[in-house]
């Protein structure tokens, strides 16, 4: 049998590939810092700030967000991306910008930690292009409840 060798389209995208990279490179940078809240703040909000305007005001929504309703989540990047983790430091939701891959919206994302649960199936991202006070209500409430 041939074994068909792998081109990158048979595989990740670049964008996909630079992801994991950022997550490998943040692996190291959390093994050094432990479960330091500050270490995580400043990652976060680097990351926030190296966003462009429409993806960097969505991850200041959120981490206003996260911030006011659920202080107990430490900040911390999840493949680059704003994140925010539980005490045993396992992410519970995170800003996926629309610029990272290139998609036309930005996706609010909890992880399975994140205590949504809602009979057999629920969601668990949601799709945001702007933030306003509606989807901050919103938002206000899905963090709460993944929290709860």
């Amino acid at each position: 049998m041939v074994e068909k060798s792998k081109t990158p389209s048979d595989g990740l995208s670049k964008e996909e590939r630079d992801a994991v990279k950022q997550r490998a490179k943040e692996l190291r940078e959390q093994e050094k810092a432990g479960r330091n809240r500050e270490a995580g703040l400043a990652s976060v909000l680097k990351a926030i700030a190296e966003l462009d305007a429409p993806d960097r005001a969505l991850a200041e929504g959120l981490h206003a967000v996260v911030t006011d309703v659920a202080p107990g989540l430490v900040p911390k990047t999840y493949y680059g991306m704003p994140g925010y983790a539980n005490a045993d430091g396992k992410i519970v939701v995170f800003l996926q910008p629309a610029g990272k891959f290139k998609t036309r919206y930005a996706t609010i994302g909890f992880e399975d930690r994140a205590k949504l649960d809602d009979g057999d199936m629920w969601p668990i991202g949601f799709a945001v292009r702007t933030w306003s006070p509606a989807v901050r209500e919103r938002v206000s409430d899905l963090v709460s409840r993944a929290v709860g």
